[in-house]
């Protein structure tokens, strides 16, 4: 099911309670609690997919909501487990955490936990529903058991065929504003049934925890050890009522529920006592074992724990991490941008984003989602110091949250709010190495109350943003100005000549700046000849490119003087020589006489020419050639001659073209041969666009192309 698929018709966004009856999620839940059971699986859930092209975390099994805070709502454009599957209709299996790392390192980082997952796409006959995830504990097999491929696209085709007979009943499933929190069965906190549940986990069990952290039963012995009465510990979440528990505890918990593993680690309980703490994990809850620490620690000086403030919570804290990992593979201001709006938009449920950067003393908008472009053009060219909400956090360096309209126009009367059709609005402060760069502004359509945890987070994430967008700008001048310099030393346009087509394409290689040292020329020599040059000077810097500048002047000077190629090239290498430069150049260079139909080719270590006769034969063309270009100041340059009637094609190229890592370049030359082959009848822009198509396509080029086409036509056509 392809990700433009729309939802099923008459999908909304509406809000429900625990036990809503017409949300039409209790059947898919129970068949979803039942299928992750047959699976094996210890958690798992289901995405919907609304208007938005947004997945919404709808029903959730095995897993308190805390833990999928962060990925509630994901872009259907984002790299995520849960997202993929719905564009590309493929199942998804990570199965170990080194999986992970490869695949999904922005995950990996914000839960570093041992588990696996698969995930397929939920469709049925009104379209794509959404996903549906369930997890495993530890590493599995790769590729996925043929029992678990089968049973989650049953689970799939089963939530598919439910999700379609409550649409047509009129019980159109629907989120609810929150995720259904499906719980397996946890105890009644203090029963019978708690303390067996805790004993049959552990060896010999100590307390336990359900779903939700809180403690179900406790022994005596653990009461003691942990310092309170049982009857203060039954219902509480210990690192709450204990806040020493956090750092031993919290993070342990939340490890082994998310990887259905047992793990360990151990505390100090104030002041001196020091504490192991084993925990064990089912779909219900999870076992701790609590015991003295078998040896001694060297002694440490905790802070006054008594006054220790209580700890951000690690949903949100994850969250941060999350997005500095996903904002490290931003490059260019563009790509920043929709990072922040496809991580921010969904998480946090705004409507549209807008990034206002500074230049020359004004706010631009750099970037923007899900806004009109009359209201774009508000936010754009205005002074930095200016009386609007934007330039306000720019240069107090204050963020501002503006929870409806009364309160945006209270703070700035007399419509200096710009009013741009949304309810609720987060103006974040971009800030990188104490300059101020711009402004973040998050808005909602409908009115949004900021808590106090999720300013703060915001406000780290206009920190990272910054930091990004600073780095972004700064390659992005640096493109420009390469590309800049790269355009004034390429042809601006290659020059008619009668009696001959041309064509030629330039492409930079992805690493580096976006310049190097490969060229080309076209010159034409007297009324009835022609001179074209191609070459490739070693780099890709701007050394490069200024040699190659040189170069590309020198032989079109040589050229236009109606030299020889091996003239040419000679003459040429006595220059760079003389520059004393330690680059070297290859460089062919091809004198065509139209008048004749034949062609003069010399060539100084460069790849040879492809020649296309009009029967749709090619070769390459055979010339004894010589050195690279300034290795040896007196190096002769032989010549080869060889037949062009109308309708030979010849191809000039860089080995950038042919040359990439772990390829034979003798089996890459054969296999161009054959392209130019098959696609030599098409008219030479078209020619020019299918031989470089793959180049286009590959995201790495360690090396720049450069291609040059040229047909010999009778005068006036191609």
């Amino acid at each position: 099911m392809s990700g433009g698929d729309e939802s099923p018709a008459g999908w909304g966004e509406t809000t429900g309670v625990a036990g809503d009856g017409d949300d039409g999620l209790e059947k898919p839940a129970g068949d979803l609690q039942q299928g992750l059971e047959g699976l094996g699986a210890h958690a798992g859930g289901l995405f919907l997919l609304n208007p938005e092209q947004v997945l919404e975390l709808t029903i959730l099994v095995g897993l308190p909501r805390e833990f999928a805070g962060p990925w509630e709502r994901v872009s259907l454009a984002a790299p995520n487990p849960v997202a993929d599957p719905v564009r590309t209709g493929e199942l998804v299996w990570v199965s170990s955490q080194e999986g992970w790392m490869r695949r999904y390192p922005r995950i990996a980082v914000a839960v570093p936990y041992d588990y696996s997952l698969a995930a397929v796409p939920v469709s049925g006959s009104r379209g794509s529903y959404g996903s549906v995830f369930a997890l495993w504990p530890g590493a599995q097999p790769y590729p996925i058991p043929d029992e678990l491929r089968e049973g989650i696209w049953s689970l799939a085709a089963r939530l598919g065929r439910e999700l379609d007979r409550a649409t047509a009943e009129g019980h159109r499933p629907r989120h609810r504003g929150e995720p259904l929190i499906v719980s397996t069965s946890s105890p009644a906190p203090g029963t019978a049934e708690a303390t067996e549940r805790m004993y049959a986990r552990l060896p010999e069990g100590v307390f336990a925890l359900d779903v939700h952290g809180s403690i179900t039963a406790v022994t005596p012995a653990a009461a003691r050890l942990l310092g309170e009465p049982a009857v203060r510990l039954v219902g509480a979440r210990p690192w709450e009522l204990l806040p020493w528990l956090h750092d031993p505890l919290y993070d342990r918990y939340r490890a082994a529920a998310i990887s259905g593993l047992p793990t360990s680690d151990i505390g100090l309980r104030p002041p001196d006592q020091w504490l192991n703490f084993e925990v064990y994990p089912d779909t219900s809850g999870v076992s701790v074992r609590v015991s003295p620490a078998a040896g001694q620690r060297a002694p440490v000086q905790p802070a006054d724990l008594a006054h220790e403030l209580p700890p951000a919570p690690t949903g949100a804290l994850y969250h941060v991490l999350h997005l500095a990992t996903t904002l490290t593979e931003a490059i260019g201001v563009e790509d920043v941008v929709n990072l922040v709006a496809d991580e921010i938009m969904p998480a946090y449920g705004g409507q549209a984003l807008a990034v206002l950067a500074t230049d020359g003393g004004r706010l631009q908008t750099v970037g923007q989602r899900g806004y009109p472009r009359e209201v774009v053009a508000r936010y754009t060219d205005s002074p930095r110091f200016a009386s609007t909400p934007g330039a306000r956090a720019l240069h107090s360096g204050q963020a501002g949250f503006y929870e409806s309209v009364a309160d945006l126009d209270r703070d700035f009367p007399h419509g200096t709010g710009r009013h741009d059709g949304m309810a609720s609005w987060a103006f974040l402060p971009l800030i990188a190495s104490g300059r101020p760069i711009g402004t973040c502004v998050l808005a909602y359509a409908r009115p949004h109350h900021f808590t106090a945890t999720e300013r703060a987070v915001l406000i780290s994430l206009g920190g990272l943003i910054a930091q990004a967008l600073d780095r972004a700008r700064h390659y992005d001048m640096k493109l420009e100005l390469a590309r800049g310099l790269q355009h004034a030393l390429l042809p601006q346009a290659l020059p008619v000549v009668p009696g001959l087509a041309t064509s030629a394409r330039y492409l930079p290689g992805t690493e580096g700046m976006d310049i190097g040292g490969d060229f080309y020329d076209l010159v034409p020599v007297g009324r009835d000849a022609a001179a074209a040059v191609i070459g490739d000077v070693q780099g890709h810097n701007v050394t490069a490119a200024a040699l190659m500048g040189q170069i590309r002047s020198a032989v079109h000077a040589y050229t236009t003087a109606d030299t020889h190629p091996g003239q040419v090239l000679a003459s040429t290498n006595r220059l760079l020589s003389d520059l004393e430069t330690s680059l070297f150049a290859s460089c062919a260079c091809l004198r065509l006489d139209l008048r004749h139909r034949e062609a003069c080719l010399a060539s100084a270590g460069h790849p040879h020419p492809l020649v296309r006769t009009p029967d749709g034969a090619v070769q390459a063309v055979p010339t004894p050639g010589g050195l690279l270009l300034g290795v040896e100041r007196d190096s002769d340059y032989p010549e080869s001659w060889f037949p062009m009637p109308v309708g030979t094609t010849v191809m000039l190229y860089t080995d950038g073209l042919v040359e990439t890592p772990g390829t034979d370049f003798g089996d890459a030359v054969a296999e161009l041969a054959g392209e130019l082959s098959r696609a030599g009848s098409l008219p030479l822009e078209d020619l020019a666009d299918v031989l470089v198509r793959r180049a286009h396509i590959a995201r790495h080029r360690t090396d720049d192309i450069a291609l040059l086409l040229l047909r010999t036509v009778q005068a006036g056509g191609e």
